[in-house]
């Protein structure tokens, strides 16, 4: 075998819950809920596809890939392809072939198997943003957040050495159509039956299949139905590698079908050429991968610092509000209906969720494109050349704090923004930073919902300037 992955990326929101914090509020309830480590929580204009494309944008420089995939338990739509929307966000051509994966926690890790060993160039995406209800211990123990993996044949980065599947109906927890909130079942039941039925064969099974022996494992990047599973399965093992899932679980949550994805990126940052890595995907079965590797795959060592950047998340009021586990009375400001038309988005959407722009012929930059050039020298129409602003970085020129504007994270922020090319748009903003947006702050753009006709269960998509430098969560302290 000589596919490899050879570039990976993760990404996780601005803001993290103090889980101890958190459960002290919830403490006259008497309920038992996860009190160790933080919950990374995304923001109200978050959701699986956004946060998989912020993951996957650091993967996309070295031309289109055959493939893109999409993973996810919690997609918004389920008769819309987030896969063919992402295309056009990263600007990708329309003869790359996609899917959308659900269903199962294990999708991306099946994906991810399946491409290598067809040896194709693929883009693997996985993310969440689960439903949860509060007293539940899934409010507090998962997390929102994205991971993305590139595939290709060749020996560049981790080689695939060794793999094992079972496909297992095991009911460990479900959701369905009338009971989104996950339900959990017993640990003990959970741990015995993982353990023995899943874990252990299908993970000496990759060992033989890759003629290693477990004890020679270096790093390791697990997904486990329950803590304690891992601990257990390691000890008949005899493999005394770290398991980056639970390193993971504790600094962002249970990112579901994305957490052994992000966690082989940090298992990858930990490893040395040379090192053999086991990454295990668990769902409806079980997928075991060993990897070797070869050189240094793209982007894994930046994983690690993306655990400890983040803004804490204090008001446990705003917590339920962006869980969508209180529902707020805006009043008469937020009684307006955002109707999206698929005639416009089929005329100017993939320029808009692609941010892309024209440059007139004396270089100036605008956005949106017109049949005439927003220039006074201009005086006819003339064929403007594409320019992505998307993956460009720009200059706040004026802002606006608005608490009289409706958005459910108050305040609105919004103003203008100056790329380097010249162009100057009018943006609302997001990752708001604990003092304020400023005049001349230098920012990166964002993929965000741009509106949300609940009535209708649709949405839009477009780009908001957040901070190019985020915080690290040591510096509230």
């Amino acid at each position: 075998m000589n596919a490899c992955i050879t570039s990976i990326g993760g990404y996780l929101p601005l803001l993290r819950l103090d889980r101890a914090n958190a459960a002290r509020e919830f403490g006259w309830t008497g309920l038992s809920l996860p009190r160790r480590g933080m919950r990374a929580v995304a923001g109200w204009d978050e959701d699986p596809l956004t946060l998989a494309v912020e993951a996957a944008r650091q993967l996309t420089g070295h031309g289109a890939p055959e493939a893109l995939r999409f993973a996810s338990t919690s997609a918004y739509f389920t008769d819309r392809a987030q896969s063919a929307i992402m295309t056009d966000a990263l600007a990708l051509p329309a003869t790359v072939r996609t899917s959308d994966l659900a269903n199962s926690r294990r999708a991306a890790t099946s994906s991810l198997l399946d491409a290598l060993l067809a040896g194709r160039d693929e883009l693997i995406t996985a993310s969440e943003k689960r439903v949860t209800q509060p007293g539940n211990a899934s409010h507090l123990g998962f997390g929102d957040g994205a991971a993305a993996a590139r595939t290709g044949p060749g020996g560049n980065g981790a080689r695939l050495v060794g793999h094992a599947s079972l496909t297992h109906d095991f009911v460990d927890r479900y959701a369905s159509t009338d009971h989104r909130v996950s339900y959990a079942y017993e640990e003990r039941f959970v741990r015995d039956v993982a353990v023995s039925e899943l874990l252990l064969p299908a993970i000496r099974s990759a060992c033989q299949s890759a003629r290693l022996d477990p004890s020679t494992i270096a790093q390791v990047a697990a997904a486990e139905p329950v803590r304690g599973c891992w601990a257990q399965a390691a000890r008949e093992l005899g493999m005394p590698a770290e398991n980056h899932c639970a390193t993971l679980e504790d600094a962002a949550g249970d990112l579901g079908a994305a957490h052994a994805l992000f966690a082989l990126g940090l298992a990858f940052a930990a490893a040395k050429s040379g090192d053999h890595v086991l990454l295990v995907g668990f769902g409806s079965g079980i997928d075991a991968m060993i990897f070797k590797m070869e050189e240094t795959v793209v982007g894994a060592a930046s994983m690690a610092d993306t655990l400890i950047q983040g803004e804490l998340l204090t008001q446990i009021t705003r917590f339920l509000s962006l869980t969508s586990a209180i529902d707020i009375d805006w009043g008469m400001r937020a009684e307006f209906m955002q109707k999206a038309q698929a005639t416009v988005l089929e005329r100017v959407g993939r320029d808009t969720i692609g941010f892309i722009g024209g440059r007139d012929s004396q270089g100036n930059v605008q956005f949106p494109k017109s049949a005439i050039p927003v220039n006074p020298a201009i005086s006819g129409s003339e064929q403007l050349e594409d320019v992505r602003l998307a993956d460009d970085q720009a200059r706040i020129i004026s802002v606006t704090a608005d608490r009289l504007n409706f958005t459910p994270d108050p305040p609105f922020d919004f103003g203008l923004v100056q790329f380097e090319n010249g162009a100057r748009v009018l943006m609302e903003m997001a990752d708001r930073p604990a003092d304020g947006f400023t005049v001349g702050q230098l920012v990166r753009m964002r993929l965000r919902i741009k509106s949300m006709n609940r009535g209708l269960g649709f949405r839009t998509y477009f780009w908001k300037a957040a901070p190019v430098q985020r915080p690290h969560l040591g510096d509230a302290a």
